[in-house]
């Protein structure tokens, strides 16, 4: 993608994007307490993946969230949309 394509895309994914309040009332407390924040934020916002590279802190998260998923990157492109692989989930 060159530049203008990139900035059509982005334009086009923040044309859809609100803003989520939060609360902090969830600490999921991960061992990385900088990534409670996206659990935080996908559960306030009922996301139902989070998509990241870093899975390993979230696998280890002592809180669970029903229908959440922790997803790589290269993982989430290639899904058909079936949840598959119940192993990658907060749930």
């Amino acid at each position: 993608m060159d530049r203008e394509e990139r900035e059509a895309l982005l334009n086009a994914f923040l044309s859809v994007c609100t803003w989520q309040t939060i609360y902090y009332i969830w600490r999921p407390n991960l061992p990385d307490e900088a990534d409670n924040h996206l659990v935080e934020l996908a559960v306030a916002g009922r996301a139902e993946v989070i998509v990241t590279w870093n899975t390993q802190d979230f696998q280890r998260a002592e809180l669970r969230f029903h229908g959440l998923r922790i997803v790589r990157p290269n993982d989430f492109l290639e899904e058909d949309g079936a949840d598959d692989n119940p192993d990658d989930s907060l749930a």
